[in-house]
């Protein structure tokens, strides 16, 4: 077994010195030069919970919580040595502590700068205002299939996931898949610059964040960041069907990039042909540099097609096979949150939750209500919207949350939930037929709605995570159990 990292150069890529007690002896076979004695570390950890034996675990300070306060714990789990801040360190017990002079979460920035070194992975570093994750997901599938590949669980596209996913990059790994993210200008620079991507993709340019930002132009600039850290004669994989192609295109060749263009726009390298929708997934056709490209893909959704042209198209440009990428996409499915299906079990009947409560914004919230449009509701059933506040949208607030009347009116919705004091902008617009009930608060809702759900209903929730829709899904699991895919379909 190959140890992720050995003490002597995980020492030197942290800066740090190690204290307290003998180290654990290393894994069979393994050995360390210099005085320091052997010791493996199997994998990196911030959260003292999940930590398993001899990882390190990185003591990070966040909003909420300070590692510091777990770290005792996390080498009471088993965890190798534990990285703290240098006036922590009298806390702990005993046993081998790295102590990092600045602080933790810089040592885990330079840890992660020097797993980039070291790696000789091809590496894929996915941005947008939607979809990165899925994207992410999507890629990690197809590569898996054509080499040892690394990704991120979970989104880790911030400050500490992007360096914490680098820093378990194994040396040996063919391919590794970033997720990075923003919500303000200047935050996206310094993480591709620990990645350098050889690959570097933008979903789309929406909407999101737009009260941090003032315009479409200033979010782009922000995305178009993710080009600072591309390796000489990288690739840029850009959605030429967004507004913004234009001037993410000179940013990206500003920085020496190559373009690779995808989307429905015919003059795409990489296009959408073809797309048949069925509840469970999609059939795509694409044109790949001239080569027609057929697969399934696992879950439902025009945005989840579009975007996944561009993992065909960084298989291609990597010298792999688009054809062999797209087989491995009809193992896809949507995150938790991000569009999950399940049938629940409802009186003599069941109907279908769509999750979409992770997170929302214009751009994902109407696509959506697209996915509840496109779903085909049992007998009797009925397509219902159960749709939050979105938030950081500015003085623009109002009006995004209302024209969303076109958008449900299009997916030919037959009742509408809304929870916030920014929904009632739509409330307000909604024909009576399909106004089921409006309320401030998730919990207010919560018993009219499940009260109202019936065999046979397709129903979507969405909202930005500060609305707390995520009870309402939580609610419903509880309330209806799981349906047993043996069962057959009531009529």
């Amino acid at each position: 077994m190959n140890p992720l990292w050995r003490i002597a150069e995980f020492l030197a890529a942290t800066e740090g010195r190690l204290e307290g007690g003998a180290p654990q002896p290393a894994l069979s076979g393994e050995e360390d030069a210099g005085a320091i004695s052997p010791m493996a570390i199997t994998g990196i950890s911030i959260d003292s919970r999940t930590v398993g034996p001899r990882e390190a675990f990185f003591a990070i300070k966040g909003d909420r919580f300070d590692g510091h306060d777990f770290a005792e714990a996390a080498l009471q789990r088993g965890a190798a040595l534990a990285v703290v801040s240098e006036d922590r360190l009298a806390e702990l017990s005993g046993g081998p502590f790295v102590v990092v002079p600045d602080d933790p979460l810089k040592a885990l920035e330079r840890l992660g700068v020097a797993a980039r070194a070291r790696s000789h992975a091809k590496i894929v570093a996915v941005t947008g205002s939607v979809g990165k994750t899925g994207t992410k997901e999507m890629l990690r599938l197809a590569f898996s299939l054509l080499g040892e590949t690394h990704a991120p669980v979970g989104s880790f596209n911030n400050h500490w996931g992007v360096p914490l996913t680098l820093a378990r990059l194994p040396e040996k790994a063919a391919f590794g898949i970033f997720e990075i993210g923003m919500n303000h200008a200047g935050e996206i620079t310094p993480l591709t610059r620990m990645v350098r991507p050889d690959v570097a993709i933008v979903t789309t340019v929406e909407p999101v964040h737009i009260e941090f930002f003032g315009t479409l132009e200033a979010i782009a600039d922000a995305k178009a960041e993710i080009f600072e850290g591309l390796e000489r004669g990288g690739m840029a994989i850009l959605n030429r069907d967004n507004g913004q192609f234009d001037r993410l295109v000179g940013a990206a060749r500003a920085r020496g990039a190559r373009i690779v263009s995808f989307g429905e726009h015919p003059d795409c390298d990489v296009s959408l042909v073809g797309l048949i929708e069925e509840d469970s997934g999609s059939r795509v056709t694409a044109d790949v540099f001239g080569e027609s490209v057929q697969y399934r893909l696992g879950a439902p959704g025009r945005h989840l097609a579009t975007n996944s042209l561009s993992v065909l198209a960084t298989a291609a440009v990597l010298g792999e096979s688009p054809s062999a990428a797209g087989q491995a996409l009809s193992q896809f499915s949507a995150p938790v949150g991000r569009g999950a299906r399940t049938q629940l079990r409802v009186g003599e009947g069941s109907f279908t939750l769509i999750d979409e409560s992770y997170n929302a914004n214009p751009a994902s919230m109407r696509a959506a209500i697209a996915l509840l449009g496109a779903a085909e509701p049992g007998a009797n059933g009925r397509r219902i919207a159960v749709l939050g506040d979105m938030g950081e949208l500015g003085d623009q607030a109002p009006a995004f949350h209302a024209e969303l009347v076109d958008n449900l009116a299009t997916a030919r919705a037959d009742q509408i939930f809304l929870v916030g004091p920014l929904m009632h902008h739509l409330w307000n617009h909604l024909p009576e037929r399909v106004q089921g009930a409006y309320a401030e608060t998730a919990g207010e809702i919560e018993p009219i709605l499940l009260d109202a759900i019936r065999p046979g209903d397709v129903v979507m929730a969405k909202a930005s995570l500060l609305t707390g829709l995520g009870r309402l899904v939580a609610a419903m699991k509880e309330r209806f159990p799981a349906k047993d895919p043996n069962d057959k379909e009531e009529s």
